[in-house]
């Protein structure tokens, strides 16, 4: 019995130590160092603000201390300074993590349904009611 318990603590812990690896990188460098161009920096700012931390999800990557948004904070920073527009930026960051990563998605072959299938519900339901008031109206 005794050498399962081994096996089954050293399986664990070669799962464990990846993840906690994961935790004690050093931040990037411009994770939380702004650039020195004011309005490169503001440029960036206004970006980070409208694109979602994926390990957060309920936040921006301008407000998560997550060690992900730190590395998108970097990679926005340095692509703005090295001359890129936010929209560059913006679109190689939705090739690279889909279109999740923007809280202002784009009309595309993926992303058509949501905003098709909440006007098709409206239209549904206004249907349903229209009928619904034409039945009560033959009623009386």
């Amino acid at each position: 019995m005794r050498p399962y318990v081994a096996i089954i603590a050293l399986v664990t812990a070669a799962f464990c130590i990846p993840l906690a690896a994961q935790d004690s990188m050093p931040p990037a460098p411009y994770a939380y160092q702004q650039l020195d161009d004011p309005a490169k920096e503001q440029a960036a700012r206004e970006l980070m603000e409208t694109l979602r931390c994926l390990k957060c999800q309920s936040q921006s990557i301008a407000d998560s201390d997550a060690p992900m948004a730190g590395d998108m904070r970097h990679q926005v920073r340095t692509r703005i300074a090295a001359g890129e527009s936010p929209e560059d930026v913006r679109a190689w960051l939705v090739a690279r993590y889909g279109d999740y990563v923007s809280y202002d998605p784009q009309v595309s072959a993926t992303t058509w349904p949501l905003f098709a299938l909440p006007l098709l519900f409206m239209v549904l339901a206004a249907l349903m009611v229209w009928r619904r008031v034409q039945l009560k109206g033959d009623a009386d």
